[in-house]
C-alpha cells in the first residue's frame, strides 16, 4: 500500500536518534547566483555519509524472524540496510553491478554485509537479489520500491518544512523515485502549494524515461558523475513510479559538465565534499533549467564518493566515464 503522512510520522518516530536532525544551512553563493534563498539538507552527515539510512533504517526495524536481508544497491542504500542489520544483528546481503565505485563496495563490507557483484546494471543486481529472496529466505529490501522506505526518506520532507515552513520549491535528486516520492508526499500534505522538482542526469535516467512512456521501462545504465542516480526503476515498480508521476511538479534533467561544475561549486564556495547526485539541483539552476521565486531547499545526499576522482574534478581535470571524458576546467565562479 502507499505510505501515508501518517506512516512517515511513523518512521520519524522508528529513526529518532539515529538517523534524524541533519542541519539545513543557507548557502550564500547559490542565494546569489538563484536570486532566491537557497537552502542545503546536509544528508551527508547521517552516520553512514547519506541519507538512505532513514528508509534502511525504517524497513530493517519491521523485519522479523528471517535469515537475513538482502538488497540491490548503488552503493548507499546497501550501506544503510547493512548499518541496519549490523545493530539488529541478522545477516545482509548487498548485491551490486560492475558499475558500483569501489569505494562505495568497500563501505558496504567494512560495515559487516557481504557483497555479491552482479553484472553491468542494477536490473542484474536486483534479480540476485531476488534469488537471495526466493532460494535462501532473506527479506528483501527494495531501495525505492518499497513503502517503509520511501516513509524512512519522506522523513526528510518533515524536517524541512519543520524548519522553514516557507520553503516555495524542493530540488530532489531523482533515481528511482524512494526520495522523491517520500519528500514530495510529506511536503505536498503539509503544504499543498510547494514545488517539488525532480533532477537527474541526462544519461539512463530511468524515472524521467517512465514517466514519458506512461509506464515502468527498461534505460541502459551508464557511467555517470551522479552515480547513485543509475540504474533502473523495476517493471513491476507498485509505489515510487506512480507516486512521482502524481506528486512530482517537474523533472530536470542535467549534463556531465553541469554536474562536475556543481561540484567545484559545492566544494569552494560551500566547503562541502559530497557526491555528483548531490549537486543535481545546484546544476540545474546554475545552468537556468530552473526559475526560482521563494526560499528553496535541496537535498545533499551524501559524501560516499570516489575520492581520486573527486580531487580530478576539484583540480579542474579531466574525467573519463566509460567511453565519454568530461573535460576538465579549473574552478571559476
Amino acid at each position: 500500500m502507499q505510505p501515508t503522512l501518517a506512516d512517515i510520522h511513523a518512521a520519524a518516530n522508528t529513526i529518532r536518534g539515529v538517523a534524524d536532525g541533519t542541519p539545513l544551512v543557507p548557502s550564500p553563493f547559490m542565494s546569489d547566483q538563484s536570486g532566491a534563498e537557497f537552502l542545503l539538507k546536509l544528508e551527508n552527515m547521517q552516520p553512514i555519509g547519506a541519507f538512505k539510512l532513514r528508509g534502511a533504517l525504517n524497513a530493517v526495524a519491521a523485519v522479523a524472524e528471517a535469515a537475513g536481508v538482502t538488497c540491490c544497491s548503488t552503493g548507499n542504500h546497501g550501506r544503510g540496510v547493512a548499518y541496519a542489520a549490523r545493530a539488529r544483528g541478522i545477516r545482509a546481503v548487498v548485491c551490486m553491478s560492475e558499475l558500483v565505485p569501489q569505494a562505495k563496495v568497500d563501505g558496504i563490507r567494512a560495515l559487516g554485509a557481504e557483497v555479491q557483484i552482479k553484472g553491468q546494471s542494477q536490473d542484474d543486481a536486483l534479480a540476485e537479489s531476488r534469488r537471495l529472496f526466493r532460494d535462501e529466505g532473506l527479506v528483501e529490501i527494495s531501495p525505492f520500491d518499497d513503502p517503509l522506505v520511501i516513509a524512512g526518506q519522506g522523513t526528510i520532507g518533515l524536517e524541512i518544512l519543520a524548519a522553514r515552513p516557507d520553503v516555495t520549491t524542493l530540488l530532489v535528486p531523482l533515481s528511482g523515485g524512494g526520495l522523491a516520492a517520500g519528500v514530495a508526499l510529506a511536503a505536498k500534505a503539509i503544504n499543498p502549494a510547494i514545488r517539488v522538482i525532480g533532477i537527474s542526469m541526462d544519461r539512463g535516467a530511468a524515472m524521467h524515461e517512465s514517466i514519458k512512456a506512461g509506464h515502468p521501462v527498461e534505460v541502459q545504465e551508464l557511467p555517470s558523475l551522479a552515480d547513485s542516480l543509475g540504474g533502473g526503476i523495476g517493471l513491476d515498480n507498485r509505489l515510487s513510479f506512480p507516486m512521482c508521476r502524481d506528486l512530482l511538479d517537474q523533472i530536470v534533467l542535467v549534463t556531465e559538465e553541469q554536474i562536475y561544475h556543481a561540484m567545484q561549486v559545492l566544494y569552494y564556495e560551500d566547503r562541502i565534499v559530497a557526491e555528483g547526485a548531490c549537486v543535481v539541483g545546484l546544476a540545474a539552476v546554475l545552468a537556468g533549467k530552473i526559475t526560482l521565486d521563494g526560499p528553496t531547499a535541496t537535498i545533499i545526499t551524501g559524501r560516499n564518493l570516489d575520492m581520486p576522482t573527486f580531487t580530478r574534478i576539484v583540480t579542474g581535470q579531466d574525467v573519463t566515464l566509460g567511453d565519454v571524458t568530461v573535460k576538465g576546467k579549473p574552478y571559476d565562479a
